[in-house]
């Protein structure tokens, strides 16, 4: 190699700006992958399967031409390319598309998972309407639980009145025990009770708030004509059957 002549033309005409050299050698380098890409690409062998698929395409975006035994025959009868096919020209344009199986599952796959996909869908559609059905019977439950204790604690209110009242009008006819032990409204500082009393509470216990009321009601219009929905104490039984609406709180509402 001749040694360079630093003092030439070609060599003072270089540009030496700082960095450039820098900048380049990576321009170049990336020039040299560009082109070792392109020269990869084309150098890839394709497979078996994409050359199969670039020669169906590639005959499939063809047209029919008078090679082809069909065709001609179509043509002698008197089809035209573009034409529709049918006497009417009401028949189709374009070839009927081909659908090649280029998979590996086995006949049928498809109609089994789409089949599969549906029971799925319609196994989860099944659960959410259980799931809503549960939850509009756990909301049905939980209003007539609250109706119920609603009405309880109106029966309980009912049964304490009447036992107030039981307690007074017995009083006034000189009646110092009760007919029986819930009739009257036991003391709350009570705290000690005989043998009896305790029996007679057992007994007692055997009815529901619903049944004292309807025993008491009963025994109070029976011994004072007193009706405990009227709150009044009528002058005897012709009287409180003739001017009292009824037996019972719904009657007199």
């Amino acid at each position: 190699d001749e040694e360079e002549d630093y003092m030439s033309d070609s060599f003072l005409k270089q540009d030496v700006r700082p960095g450039l050299p820098m900048v380049r050698r990576a321009r170049e380098a990336i020039q040299k992958e560009e082109k070792q890409k392109e020269a990869n690409e084309k150098n890839k062998q394709k497979s078996v399967k994409e050359e199969e698929q670039e020669r169906r395409d590639a005959v499939l975006r063809s047209a029919l031409g008078n090679e082809n035994r069909g065709f001609a025959l179509l043509q002698k009868m008197g089809y035209k390319s573009g034409q529709a096919l049918g006497k009417s020209g009401e028949g189709i344009i374009e070839p009927i598309p081909l659908n090649i199986k280029t998979g590996v599952s086995g006949l049928g796959h498809d109609e089994f998972k789409k089949r599969k996909a549906e029971e799925k869908l319609e196994s989860y559609r099944q659960k959410l309407h259980m799931k809503k059905k549960a939850n509009e019977q756990a909301a049905d439950q939980f209003r007539t639980r609250f109706k119920n204790k609603q009405e309880e604690r109106k029966m309980e209110a009912d049964l304490r009145k009447s036992q107030r009242a039981c307690q007074q009008l017995d009083m006034q006819k000189d009646i110092d025990v009760p007919k029986e032990i819930w009739y009257w409204i036991e003391p709350e500082d009570e705290e000690q009770k005989d043998e009896e009393e305790k029996e007679d509470e057992c007994a007692s216990s055997d009815f529901s708030v619903s049944e004292k009321l309807q025993l008491l009601t009963a025994y109070l219009r029976e011994q004072h004509f007193y009706c405990i929905w009227c709150g009044i104490t009528y002058e005897d039984a012709e009287d409180l059957s003739s001017n009292c609406p009824g037996d019972s709180a719904a009657d007199h509402d």
